[in-house]
């Protein structure tokens, strides 16, 4: 039988097939199972259940590849110049420059091919099977397409089940469907366009039973399982490449062509006036170290890295250097809801009971809060709500879960709608264990999604509960329908009973769900105390309705502030869940999502429907996107892509992933976070907040704005040597600057002066400015007139210096000596200029509150800068090796001098195109 014909997903949708028709085509028996030779022949022809990824890369490979890059062909070919001419001390530097950009490159890409391995672990564990008619435990691997599988509470689903028993099954679904609440089980058949998160009748491979038996029987294995499907997705959707790398590669490549032509050039017009080719050799590779900026792969490196170190302290953890820059140019966040917005834990904040509303502070299972009546907190020792109390009593005593307390944190064991009514009545001052001993259980009946109720019986303790003397109690809760078809009756204000008004709930229950809550309705009903049993004819009729409790997982309170925060910053926030549309758009509307007054939502059955154009409109306009599929995620994220939108991704659960892999940076939680999720991320958030995105895209910001000034620090200085050595070149004149001082210039002295720019701090206005434009190149308009100007001054200011002191003196080295201190100097005037150092001691000369203690980095930047050039000149053995000669104090004080009209140069360009 061919996969297609038994298990694959072209013919057949098994959640619209009854149980039956699903084991027939399957040709399997619900009572015995498969037979050990059919198993063989199935692990044959499907091969065992676990994930396959392709076969990657080998390391050797992916290593080279790493030298794959323009900047680095400039990198390896100076090198190789530099070999030639027997200068293998600096040909050794500029290939560790390379190597080590190589290396981090090859380790960060390791990390991400984890991803595969995490999915395949997500589904390895151990499944009870029927097979022969026996009843056995079983490798997970092992499982193949027909065989019969036994659920419990506990058990991990270790392949795609169609289920045919359901006895109050209970299944949590959040890490595929990122559905908040266990979902109820039943076998059902539903109609073939029934999506992914509302199967009820299916199981699926990598999602957790909490609660309640069934079986089922397997329909997919391996990659065809749900899970599977994302494994693949994965290995065929991989990252864009970075803006920040598309930049730089597009850069690095003008940069090549522009150097060799130069090159070429100026080795041509050389030889065609007659000059020996030696010299002109020499002039060339001059011209080209000159211009390739040797230290600036080192500076980017150690700029993100900083970076990397400053997000960490913020809770972010940097898994790819790329994306620290990338996050500061996001224009788009696509927020997973549970976990990320939400505190994913269930918590009851509004209560109605005896014709009153009531509000509950708090989030989570943690007991702090309160029960408020007109904002003030209730007492109920005083009895003034005796309604409100039987309601609260009915949440604690009708329930099978329990909250233990675990590294200074509160959790459900057990459902967690069960969590948020303990919860509850813990605010109210109660306590579950000492409750049960109070009013101890005797029967119950489970909840049952056929019934949608469960109901418990009880002893009565006539100083909580006014049953009537010597009765027992059953407390009963549910659905709305099903409790209030079985009530006649209901308390009022006072407590007393009186006939049930459906209208008034009825309106209560909407105003409940209008807030995204999801409600439940609280009865009871007073029994003789002989009594010792329960069943479901005693709660069929005569229950007196208590009230009704509505919850929501609540958004954690320091997202609204991160939310403004981005929205503030340009940044547009969208959340994309697999929860239901009502929930998400309450959750929106809470935290301020909304986009020109508006919560426009999609849910994941609208966007089926959908072409790539009305994706793309729905994609642009809408803020919440519920109901979603892995794929709808993908498609949502490339949509925007598409629209030239920088999109950060967060999420947790293993339906992430794709999308993850696909944003141009992923965002998962590293908590709460499957693995799958963190291997396909590019950051993680430690504290699983979605808060933390928000200093995260601060930091990056400053990340790229400390790079723009390193670039703009840098290429000015690589502009002026170049023209200085082409018209020097070109004209016969002797050069006023060597290939081995260019060296110096570019790899030592411009590392000491702008690795200080990578600890700059963050301007007051980084997050008020909107995202820069991400098709604007990495030498936009104005950095390049900034790096224009400033490159025709160093020009000058080394061509002068050189003429005049060669003039004057007749000493050459003499005169290259000075035009390279001259051009620090400039430099250094250059730098204050566009650093906070520079920024702080002009607002403090003009009167202003500033910090210059923050400027530290780049005052002993400085320092070195000074201390390095005085050895460069002052000994003799640096004299040897690159050709300088000393300098008396008043030749120091000359250098100086052409220094200074710097200062309003740079005061001119930051006009043009400010620092900060």
């Amino acid at each position: 039988m061919s996969a297609t014909g038994m298990g694959g997903r072209q013919l057949h949708e098994y959640h619209a097939l009854s149980a039956q028709e699903a084991a027939k085509i399957l040709s399997s028996d619900q009572q015995k199972g498969l037979t050990s030779a059919e198993v063989t022949n199935r692990l044959e022809e499907f091969g065992r259940n676990e994930l396959k990824g392709k076969a990657g890369k080998p390391a050797w490979l992916r290593f080279l590849l790493q030298f794959n890059q323009a900047l680095l062909y400039i990198l390896l070919v100076a090198g190789l110049i530099k070999a030639l001419l027997g200068q293998w001390t600096n040909a050794a530097v500029i290939w560790g420059v390379t190597l080590i950009n190589a290396i981090i490159g090859f380790v960060q890409e390791s990390k991400a091919e984890g991803a595969i391995a995490a999915l395949a672990q997500a589904v390895t564990t151990e499944a009870t099977v029927i097979r022969n008619g026996q009843k056995s435990r079983i490798p997970s691997q092992e499982l193949v397409p027909g065989d019969i599988v036994l659920l419990t509470s506990g058990d991990k689903v270790p392949a795609d089940l169609r289920l045919f028993n359901s006895r109050n099954l209970q299944v949590d679904e959040s890490a595929l469907t990122g559905e908040s609440v266990p979902v109820e089980k039943d076998t059902t058949t539903l109609s073939a366009d029934t999506p992914l998160a509302e199967r009820v009748n299916m199981a699926y491979a990598g999602s957790f039973v909490t609660f309640g038996q069934g079986s089922g029987v397997v329909v997919s294995t391996a990659n065809a399982t749900e899970m599977g499907r994302i494994s693949q997705s994965l290995e065929q959707h991989t990252s864009l490449s970075t803006p920040l790398t598309r930049k730089f590669d597009k850069f690095s490549h003008q940069l090549l062509y522009i150097i060799l032509g130069l090159a070429a050039m100026t080795f041509a017009v050389g030889l065609g006036q007659g000059q020996s080719w030696p010299a002109m050799f020499e002039a060339a590779v001059a011209l080209a170290v000159s211009a390739i900026p040797e230290g600036l792969p080192a500076v980017v490196t150690v700029t993100m890295a900083i970076g990397v170190n400053r997000m960490a302290r913020r809770h972010a953890i940097i898994r790819k250097l790329p994306a620290v820059e990338t996050l500061g140019g996001a224009t788009v966040i696509c927020s997973d809801k549970t976990g990320t917005l939400t505190e994913n834990q269930m918590t009851v904040q509004g209560i109605f009971a005896g014709g009153n509303n009531f509000s509950v502070s708090g989030t989570g299972y943690n007991p702090d809060g309160e029960i408020l009546f007109n904002q003030q907190p209730v007492d109920l020792e005083s009895n003034n709500f005796p309604t409100l109390k039987a309601c609260l009593m009915a949440g604690l005593l009708c329930t099978d879960s329990h909250l233990e307390q675990k590294n200074g944190n509160w959790i459900v064991v057990g459902d967690p709608t069960e969590g948020a009514l303990i919860t509850v009545a813990n605010k109210a001052g109660w306590n579950q264990s000492e409750m049960a001993k109070l009013i101890p259980r005797i029967d119950g009946i489970p909840f049952e999604s056929e019934f949608q109720y469960m109901a418990t019986l009880h002893e009565s303790h006539e100083s909580l509960e006014q049953a009537g003397d010597g009765a027992r109690t059953i407390y009963v809760k549910g659905s709305v329908e099903a409790i209030l078809s079985r009530c006649q009756q209901m308390l009022n204000a006072e407590g007393e009973a009186e006939a049930v008004n459906e209208e008034l709930i009825e309106q209560q229950v909407e105003a409940l769900a209008r807030e995204g809550m999801r409600v439940l309705a609280f009865a009871k009903k007073a029994v003789p105390n002989k009594q010792n049993s329960l069943d479901h004819e005693d709660i069929a009729t005569g229950l007196i309705f208590l009230g009704l409790q509505g919850m929501i997982d609540p958004p954690r309170p320091e997202v609204i502030a991160a939310v403004r925060a981005c929205k503030t910053a340009g940044i547009q926030v969208k959340m994309i869940t697999g929860d239901h549309v009502t929930t998400a758009k309450a959750i929106a509307a809470r935290i301020g999502l909304e986009k020109d007054g508006k919560v426009r939502a999609f849910e994941g059955r609208q966007l089926t429907e959908m072409d790539d154009n009305e994706l793309t409109l729905a994609a642009e306009h809408g803020v919440v996107f519920a109901r979603v599929a892995p794929e709808q995620k993908l498609r949502l994220v490339e949509s925007l892509q598409s629209q030239g939108e920088i999109v950060a991704m967060t999420g947790d659960g293993v339906n992430d992933a794709p999308a993850l892999r696909q944003a141009d940076i992923g965002i998962a939680m590293g908590g709460a976070g499957t693995d799958v999720a963190r291997e396909a991320s590019d950051m993680l958030l430690t504290n699983d907040n979605f808060a933390s995105i928000e200093a995260a895209v601060e930091e990056g910001r400053t990340v790229y704005q400390n790079l723009r000034k390193a670039i703009a620090f840098i290429l000015p200085v690589n502009g002026g040597e170049s023209m200085t050595i082409l018209i020097s070149a070109l004209l016969a004149r002797d050069l006023p600057i060597l290939s081995l001082q260019v060296l110096w210039l570019n790899m030592v002295n411009s590392v000491a002066m702008t690795v200080p720019l990578a600890f700059e701090p963050k301007s007051d206005r980084v997050m008020k400015l909107k995202p820069r434009n991400p098709r604007e190149p990495l030498l936009s308009g104005k950095l390049f007139q900034r790096i224009a100007a400033v490159s025709i001054f160093n020009w000058i200011l080394i061509f002068g210096m050189f003429e005049w002191v060669r003039q004057n003196t007749g000493n050459i080295d003499l005169a290259r000596t000075m035009a390279i201190q001259a051009l620090v100097a400039g430099r250094i005037v250059y730098l204050l200029s566009i650093s906070h150092l520079g920024n702080a001691i002009f607002r403090k000369l003009r009167g202003k509150t500033t910090r210059i203690s923050d400027g530290k980095s780049m005052a002993f930047g400085i320092l070195c800068t000074v201390l390095l050039q005085i050895i460069f000149s002052q000994w003799g053995v640096m004299n040897t090796l690159f050709r300088t000669a000393p300098l008396n104090l008043e030749q120091w004080l000359v250098c100086l001098i052409p220094a200074l009209p710097m200062l309003p140069l740079a005061l001119f360009v930051n006009r043009i195109d400010p620092a900060e």
